[in-house]
């Protein structure tokens, strides 16, 4: 009964099918890394070119004109500020609210599809331990069978299951370091949407207590 339950779930193929689903996480893996830096590459900002013009607007209480100067520009940063200025009129206050829930928005469509990157790059390296134990498990169960051929029979089913947790790990590191690189870039992106929103706050806010 053992040996019946042994083969028929630890089959020839068990190692190969979890490096098959490796391969296939690994493509899907590059494919998240692709898009991300071609998304972060189109939203690169510009807004830094135009600050300080866009500050005298505000020193001025141009807010048109500093308004038109962000809409010429592109990029997260750029945005958030331009979210940030539409409610100028109502405040200081009113922009540093506008300014969060713009910078909440867009730091939700930068860290689309990066969990599949932390996933990856945290589970990986146990399903190729998964699929290395099943294999270490298959290849004892050949030795209960082919007694005859010892140590070898063990040794060729260890190297092919070690192979899994390899493959795991080269699966994994890529998208741990991708995930961190992705990570740090909106970290930076949030701080200088912050910086520059506080710039653009500093110059409402004399300007009001005029």
């Amino acid at each position: 009964m053992w040996k019946l339950l042994v083969s028929s779930l630890f089959p020839l193929t068990i190692t190969s099918s979890v490096l098959w689903l490796l391969l296939f996480l690994s493509v899907v893996s590059v494919a998240v890394m692709i898009e991300r830096a071609l998304f972060f590459r189109a939203n690169q900002s510009r807004v830094h070119d135009v600050l300080d013009e866009i500050l005298k607007d505000l020193t001025k209480g141009d807010l048109k004109s500093a308004q038109a100067r962000i809409g010429h520009s592109n990029g997260i940063q750029a945005r958030v500020a331009a979210k940030a200025l539409e409610s100028a009129q109502f405040g200081v206050d009113a922009f540093h609210e506008a300014k969060a829930a713009a910078l909440l928005a867009e730091r939700r469509k930068m860290e689309q599809r990066l969990a599949i990157l932390g996933t990856l790059g945290s589970n990986a390296p146990f399903l190729g331990l998964f699929g290395t134990v099943l294999g270490i498990i298959k290849a004892f169960h050949d030795l209960s069978i082919n007694v005859e051929g010892g140590p070898s029979t063990v040794m060729a089913g260890i190297s092919e299951a070690l192979m899994a947790t390899a493959t795991g790990l080269f699966v994994a590191l890529p998208a741990v370091v991708a995930y961190n690189v992705f990570q740090r870039k909106i970290r930076r992106i949030a701080q200088e949407s912050d910086e520059i929103t506080r710039l653009m706050a500093a110059r409402l806010a004399a300007r009001e207590e005029k």
